[in-house]
């Protein structure tokens, strides 16, 4: 077990016992430690811009692509799915929404209302409260709870919660693609990234079958505004900008529990929410007609057939 993944562990068994403020406080004080530590690598890892072997573009020429998601935690985020939706409605823009299974009631009207209007449902995990591939043991008791919810609930895409991953156990999972990895993300419990800001075909050598390795590229909003402490979107857009020119998936994760909608009395673990509606401005005007912009499951459905398309 990684020393991180260790510190997780031992964090995660006295969480109950200290206050959220004071777990983000301790949290915040750990990542501005370590920021000049991980400068060469984040949030640009040079080394990750590197296309596939045989890489021929994106289709319609398109410079870059562009895939939005966002990870529902709590109560409080589901009631922000609504606004969410909406603001990007309006901006011409589509994502999919990870929900934890067991942490909440994630309500049939809320689920059908997501599908309705173009969106995407995924599965983010049974809880919070452990790794669930701590041991194969119990993942495989995690698989068989997913794999009931994704048919039920009728998606195809897996992300687990705190980024934690494990490409061969992930194959016990009936998915079309999984989004638990990044290209770079140092402050992560578990850091290591498949260093790449190109989706990536995982095999399953057993039975010749897989899945679509999609990882987030860009900076998660909670690491940026909650921890760090941001009053601007300068990395997003660096990091945006970096992608574009080496022609790579801009894949972000944003969380509506962390969004405030009305711009005031923000908690602490709160941003405005003015901050994404900048990012996705920022998109529309400046690579105006040069984004592919796809749900998750389109686009581990075009990579897949790419990888057949090679053979």
């Amino acid at each position: 077990m990684g020393r991180n993944i260790l510190k997780y562990e031992i964090f995660s068994l006295l969480r109950p016992f200290i206050p959220r403020r004071i777990q983000i406080l301790i949290r915040r004080r750990l990542v501005h430690h370590n920021l000049s530590r991980y400068r060469h690598i984040w949030p640009i890892d040079q080394d990750s811009a590197k296309p596939p072997d045989g890489w021929s573009g994106w289709p319609e020429g398109k410079k870059f692509a562009l895939v939005l998601t966002h990870d529902v935690e709590t109560e409080k985020g589901l009631e922000k799915c609504h606004r969410l939706i909406g603001l990007e409605k309006r901006l011409g823009f589509k994502s999919s929404f990870n929900f934890v299974v067991r942490e909440y009631y994630f309500s049939p009207e809320l689920h059908n209302y997501i599908q309705e209007n173009g969106f995407e449902v995924g599965i983010h995990g049974i809880n919070h409260k452990e790794n669930p591939f701590k041991s194969r043991i119990t993942f495989k008791k995690h698989a068989q709870q997913i794999n009931q919810y994704l048919k039920n609930w009728k998606c195809v895409g897996f992300r687990c919660p705190s980024m934690f991953h494990n490409h061969d156990y992930i194959h016990d999972l009936n998915v079309e693609y999984d989004s638990s990895t990044f290209d770079t993300d140092p402050f992560e419990p578990q850091p290591d990234g498949i260093r790449s800001i190109f989706p990536a075909w995982i095999q399953n050598i057993s039975n010749n079958k897989g899945y679509v390795e999609l990882p987030y590229t860009m900076p998660q909003d909670f690491l940026l505004f909650v921890l760090m402490k941001e009053k601007n979107i300068d990395i997003w857009k660096r990091k945006l900008d970096w992608i574009v020119e080496h022609g790579g998936m801009a894949l972000l994760i944003a969380h509506p529990d962390y969004m405030n909608f009305d711009n005031n009395n923000l908690m602490y673990d709160e941003y405005p929410a003015r901050y994404y509606e900048e990012l996705l401005r920022y998109i529309k005007d400046k690579y105006k007609d040069h984004y592919w912009h796809v749900l998750p499951r389109d686009m581990a459905q075009w990579w897949k057939e790419k990888v057949k398309n090679k053979k």
